[in-house]
């Protein structure tokens, strides 16, 4: 215990003695801070005001210009078009070759040719992913329909169109989880703890290569056990890495939460995530790390030179990124049989687990046994990775393949 002590008080040392550790963290914290106490020094309303005045502001930009109406049949009820569009200038054509014409020229924002009621041509120079002339002017197509049969047919058009316009009442009741609101910050906790054990992961595995290459594992080894050097690099990247996404996120969280009013809570679907999804995130994140980080040191160990790293760890390093994409893959059903299978296997259940509780209904027994599970794999994994990387730590010249690192662990037993 004494000889993992040192280690581990040696590798943190490391970490704090790193200027680019330390830099990095206190200004992403700084940055997100700053960013998040804008609209106390700045004119945000542009951004923060309220969702119905932002969206009428939009709607008037998306349709202000000349627009050209070429209406054969005079279909289009003149009155609907103008209330539609109620910055636009229309002008009428007489062929389709004016129209474009006139849009090649820049001379309008887009053209419409109607055919019949059911029908319509649109032209536009260049569309944009917002453009939504085409809605508003169908919606107009469809409006000057109606009018044109109930006029035909001595309809009362003013009863009816009230008739359909009836306001239905809608009393939502969430009785579990509401997916729309959890989905964003929810996505983006599974990528920071994928980039966590990657990042970590890697850094853990090049400092055991390193040590093998400049024949400083010689020295180490014979001062302390495999174990505590395994162990002590992992338990200290740990500790780093909590630290580092500790002081960036809760500098984020609670810049926020300081300034939420006027943000006018826009942020909310990110950045106002509930304890309980903060706490498991914290927990089954740690775990994953932990899990993969002992792996990660194997790999490291089986390797005499940094560039061998990569090939070495081509195997753990596609297996992450296949629970990554699958695990962003099923946000929208978490309920379903995959994320529940994913959030009891200890190399997914990191970020399964989490997303499962922060957007659906899981039973505390399921969290319970997802994270004994992930505990018991996580020493399971430090055992093994311990046996390999006391066994590779002397061995240089070529890669040792992890089948045959194995076998031989197994021998020796």
């Amino acid at each position: 215990m004494r000889k993992f002590s040192i280690v581990l008080k040696y590798e943190l040392r490391e970490y704090v003695k790193n200027k680019s550790f330390v830099v990095v963290t206190l200004l992403l914290a700084i940055i997100g801070a700053i960013v998040l106490f804008a609209p106390r020094f700045f004119d945000m309303s542009w951004l923060v005001g309220t969702p119905s005045e932002q969206q009428v502001t939009v709607s008037d930009e998306e349709t202000k210009g000349t627009m050209l109406l070429y209406d054969s049949e005079g279909l289009v009820n003149q009155e609907l078009l103008s209330g539609a569009f109620p910055n636009v200038t229309w002008v009428e054509v007489d062929s389709v070759d004016a129209i474009k014409d006139k849009i090649n020229s820049e001379e309008a924002l887009a053209g419409f040719r109607v055919v019949s009621y059911t029908e319509y041509d649109y032209y536009i120079l260049n569309r944009g992913i917002y453009s939504v002339e085409d809605s508003y002017f169908e919606a107009v197509l469809s409006a000057s329909m109606r009018q044109a049969y109930f006029t035909e047919n001595n309809l009362n058009a003013d009863e009816i169109e009230a008739l359909f316009a009836t306001p239905i009442t809608m009393n939502e009741q969430v009785l579990g989880k509401d997916s729309t609101d959890n989905y964003w910050y929810s996505y983006a906790l599974v990528i920071i703890v994928f980039m966590l054990i990657v990042f970590y992961g890697q850094m853990i595995a090049v400092s055991v290569t390193n040590e093998k290459s400049n024949r400083a594992i010689e020295i180490l080894v014979t001062t302390t056990t495999p174990n505590s050097l395994l162990f002590g690099k992992v338990i200290a990247g740990a500790i780093a890495g909590l630290c580092q996404v500790g002081v960036v996120l809760g500098a984020v969280l609670i810049s926020y939460q300081m300034n939420r009013e006027l943000w006018g809570g826009k942020l909310d679907m990110i950045l106002n995530i509930p304890t309980e999804v903060l706490i498991t995130f914290a927990l089954f994140g740690i775990g994953g790390y932990l899990f993969y980080a002992f792996l990660y040191g194997a790999m490291g160990a089986l390797v005499s030179k940094t560039e061998d790293i990569s090939k070495s760890s081509s195997g753990l390093m596609i297996m992450i990124m296949i629970v990554y994409f699958i695990s962003l893959m099923q946000l929208s059903n978490v309920d379903g049989i995959a994320m529940k299978v994913l959030s009891f296997l200890p190399i997914s259940s990191y970020s399964a687990m989490f997303v499962r509780i922060a957007m659906g209904t899981v039973e505390m027994w399921e969290i319970v046994v997802s994270f004994v599970i992930l505990v018991a794999s996580i020493f399971a994994a430090g055992l093994i990775g311990a046996g390999i990387y006391r066994m590779g730590t002397l061995r240089y010249g070529n890669p040792v393949r992890l089948t045959s690192a194995l076998k031989e662990l197994k021998r020796s037993k």
